[in-house]
């Protein structure tokens, strides 16, 4: 048992070195997207140092005009340089911004032809970066010092998912390959890779991958149906017209709302493959004579314990994406028919009861699968197994 133990560590170690160097790699790999920008544009950080609002004009809670800056470049090429600035404010809530004297912000410097001088100085928005970076530390050092072992895996799984959708998914559907088959073949590839990383090289882990792909797949399968069924189209998705029209035409928005709907599940779903796979793989490591179908009814009932939790937090992650909206149309008195009815709730309906659909077919998937392989004739147990603890 030890030195299976120590088999699986290493194993564990050698993924984990993988990660991190694909990690590394993905990070300055170009996305072919980088000089679209324009290279006479340079980005750097300011401080506001003087505010003029006197061309500002508001009308209720809507702010319209030109706010007039005076802003301290801290870093770039013109680091030191005060440079005057201009923030239009178009009556937009969600768009608008107003800046106040000590304030940092990201200005967007458009150079002349040479390069050496400032021809357009753009306040884009409040620097929120360092920001970012101290949250992420202290949730890297959270999920480290709870988790262990466990938590550092769960972090370089974690990077390197974002790293992988921003760097390889989103360029590939840019570039107009099939939505689905991208974003199967990605969703794929990390539910193996994370799930192998959990479990190890185990029977446990290929119960998790089978059970969790078969889960994705099924919800894949019922978005494709119900989307066309409820003649839904991809411009519901935010900023997709935006695309359209920015050069990108080509795009097929429906696919991709529909890769968007089992990919926004397919977390969910491994978490439960794992949960239903580990307790069986620990029914067998202490009770090693349990027949194939009594592990199977065990799995199930594991799985119904757990899919009732799962889908209400699926329901409250998707839920609270669109509260505001609920909000609006209920202030309105709209009908609750007519407000299931309208294209943006319907879309969200449908997001939410595919996912969850996929959620609860991943326990019987992984218990029919986690019976077949990790089960016995005779109920003995299966070579290589270790108990849930050390997977």
């Amino acid at each position: 048992m030890g030195n299976l133990f120590q088999t699986n560590r290493r194993h564990h170690i050698i993924l984990l070195l993988a990660f991190m160097i694909l990690s590394v790699f993905l990070f300055w790999l170009p996305t072919g997207y980088e000089k679209r920008t324009g290279s006479q544009s340079v980005r750097c950080v300011g401080r506001v140092l003087e505010v003029d609002d006197s061309e500002i004009q508001q009308l209720g809670l809507i702010k319209t005009g030109d706010q007039k800056l005076q802003i301290n470049l801290e870093s770039g090429p013109f680091k030191g340089r005060v440079v005057a600035g201009n923030n239009p404010l178009l009556g937009i809530m969600q768009q608008d911004k107003v800046f106040s004297v000590g304030d940092r912000v990201f200005v967007i410097l458009t150079l002349n032809k040479t390069g050496d001088q400032i021809v357009f100085v753009n306040p884009q928005d409040f620097y929120r970066i360092d920001l970012e970076i101290v949250l992420l530390i202290i949730f890297a050092s959270a999920l480290i010092l709870f988790g262990g072992w466990t938590g550092t895996k769960a972090l370089m799984s974690f990077i390197l998912s974002a790293l992988v959708i921003w760097k390889i998914l989103v360029p590939s559907l840019l570039k107009g390959y099939d939505p689905l088959l991208v974003s199967l073949a990605v969703v794929a590839f990390f539910t193996a890779l994370i799930l192998f990383l959990v479990a190890g090289f185990t029977r446990t882990g290929v119960v998790a991958v089978s059970g969790a792909f078969l889960g994705v797949l099924t919800s894949c399968l019922l978005a494709i149906y119900f989307t066309h069924s409820f003649h839904v189209h991809g411009a519901v998705l935010p900023f997709s017209e935006t695309l359209l029209y920015s050069g990108f035409g080509h795009l097929n928005l429906t696919r991709i709302y529909i890769a968007a709907v089992f990919i926004a599940a397919s977390g969910a779903v491994m978490d439960l493959a794992m949960d239903v796979a580990a307790s069986m793989q620990e029914l067998v490591y202490k009770h090693g004579e349990i027949p194939r179908v009594e592990l199977m009814k065990s799995g199930f009932r594991v799985g119904r314990a757990v899919v009732g939790t799962m889908t209400t937090t699926l329901l409250f992650a998707y839920s609270g994406g669109y509260i505001t909206l609920l909000m609006a149309f209920m202030a309105q008195g709209v009908p609750i028919a007519n407000l299931f009815n309208i294209i943006y709730v319907a879309t969200e309906v449908l997001k939410t009861l595919v996912g969850s659909f996929g959620l609860v077919m991943v326990a019987p998937f992984t218990a029919l699968i986690g019976g077949l392989v990790l089960g016995g004739k005779k109920g003995k147990r299966p070579v290589g197994s270790l108990p849930a603890s050390q997977c």
